[in-house]
């Protein structure tokens, strides 16, 4: 939505991010289908800068600063606004109270006590009032938020590039992403936490010992169909590029994951964990897979 005509869509934007490669146990307990040290922080700055786009990011300690950077943004254009507290949106029955859950909107206007967003979860021209609005944006119990109220704003293309070739560039970094997964505990990160394969046996360990019921609704609600929604779109893609190694592994990630959903709000935890054990392996298959149609790429380049 803020790239506006240039933007390539969402599910190439997806994967630019990187999002699709890799598995992360943070704290050796919170399970996310994403990369083991990556954050959505992370993937918003490597997708820009595959895509040729720049951008002004702000951030700040205060509310009113927050405020007065957000009128004088959307003043000018679509301001794209977060990490913000899923939970504090208040646009659904149940909502108002923090769970942890980042998320990402448009905000398209703001008048004198309004803010008018786009929320890609499904709602359009969302309303909240400002001091509502400035509540979620703080984030406070979104973890890799170092400064609150981001902002990103005055979308720029600086480099001409399609679809096709910003993929291309980010295939090195989907294996990079992959390989953090066996390559030891990313800074900043608790020694307790695991990617990949490690991180997804373990997890299949805690369904086995009896899964926390927060942590089964997070996977329900989130984790699951985004992980699952991810995979594919990266299988779309690479076999657009021609890798249909690589692809052939996503789609079956994703059949894997997806299939996950029923066993997970029925409590059938022996076919979770049975599962989770079996998507265990596919990170190293599909890291193994793309590095091997890179390498041929390069050989023919230079052959």
């Amino acid at each position: 939505m803020a790239l506006g005509p240039d933007s390539p869509g969402s599910r190439v934007l997806e994967v630019l991010t990187g999002s699709p490669f890799g598995f992360q146990l943070i704290n050796g307990t919170l399970p996310f289908f994403d990369p083991f040290g990556w954050d959505p922080e992370t993937g918003l700055t490597a997708a820009l800068d595959l895509l040729g786009f720049a951008c002004l990011r702000s951030d700040g300690d205060t509310a009113a600063d927050a405020e007065h950077r957000l009128r004088e943004a959307a003043a000018e254009g679509p301001v794209l606004v977060g990490p913000l507290e899923m939970g504090l949106l208040w646009r659904e029955p149940g909502s108002g109270t923090a769970v942890g859950a980042d998320h990402y909107v448009l905000v398209v206007e703001v008048d004198a006590d309004t803010v008018v967003f786009h929320d890609p979860h499904g709602h359009p021209w969302a309303t909240l009032p400002m001091s509502d609005f400035l509540t979620a944006w703080r984030a406070e119990e979104i973890g890799y938020v170092e400064r609150p109220f981001v902002l990103r704003s005055r979308f720029t293309r600086i480099r001409d590039t399609t679809a096709a070739q910003a993929l291309r560039a980010s295939l090195p970094g989907a294996v990079r992403l992959l390989e953090a997964c066996e390559s030891g505990v990313p800074a900043g990160m608790s020694p307790e936490s695991l990617g990949g394969g490690a991180g997804l046996e373990r997890l299949a360990d805690l369904v086995a010992q009896g899964l926390d019921e927060d942590i089964r609704g997070m996977m329900a609600r989130f984790s699951v169909r985004a992980g699952t929604r991810r995979l594919s779109d990266a299988a779309v893609c690479l076999a657009g590029l021609g890798h249909a190694g690589p692809a052939e592994v996503l789609t079956r990630q994703a059949r894997i994951l997806g299939a996950l959903q029923f066993p997970l709000i029925t409590e059938d935890d022996v076919a979770l964990a049975a599962g989770l054990r079996r998507l265990a392996p596919t990170y190293t298959e599909l890291r193994e897979a793309l590095a091997k149609d890179l390498a041929a790429e390069g050989d023919a380049r230079t052959g």
